[in-house]
């Protein structure tokens, strides 16, 4: 893949708001731990539009993660975007053009894929602070839930009027 210099500005960008959505006061209390409410999972959704944002999205909650468990939570909450948002659009995409009570159904699986996905993040603060694991995955999943479900209503309404595959 062959990124131009615009290219390269929208993936520091996406990534500098991830980073800012999630770790900079006052996002920065309600990010991070066994109860936590990301606004930023929300540019999840740019990946359905260009591909180059898994990037972006990666990137982000890399340099987020350095904000809470260090090193572990960089390698494994940064593994999971990656891997999940990239499984998630290749699910899901197809579903783009349909919509149940005007929410796109792409957005809507997808952030049911994420949410159930977020036992790797349970299992991973089960391991470093000794967090109960299915409490954990249950809070995780339901703020991560919360967090798309909205996220996936804004971005659609952004997309009436941006053109985000450029």
């Amino acid at each position: 893949m062959k990124f131009t210099v615009r290219d390269l500005v929208q993936i520091a960008l996406v990534a500098a708001l991830y980073f800012i959505l999630t770790a900079m006061p006052p996002f920065n209390a309600i990010s991070y731990g066994a109860y936590q409410f990301r606004l930023s999972e929300m540019l999840n959704f740019l990946a359905f539009y260009k591909r180059k944002y898994i990037i972006a999205l990666t990137l982000g909650c890399a340099i987020s993660n350095f904000y809470s468990f260090g090193l572990i939570d960089v390698l494994v909450g940064s593994a999971q975007s990656l891997i999940v948002v990239s499984l998630g659009v290749y699910l899901f995409k197809k579903f783009m053009d349909q919509s149940i009570l005007g929410y796109n159904l792409a957005f809507f699986y997808f952030s049911l894929f994420f949410s159930a996905s977020m036992f790797i993040i349970a299992a991973e603060l089960n391991l470093v602070s000794q967090a109960p694991f299915f409490f954990t995955w249950m809070t995780t999943a339901l703020g991560e839930l919360a967090s798309l479900l909205v996220g996936g209503y804004l971005i659609g309404l952004l997309a009436k009027r941006i053109d985000l595959t450029k």
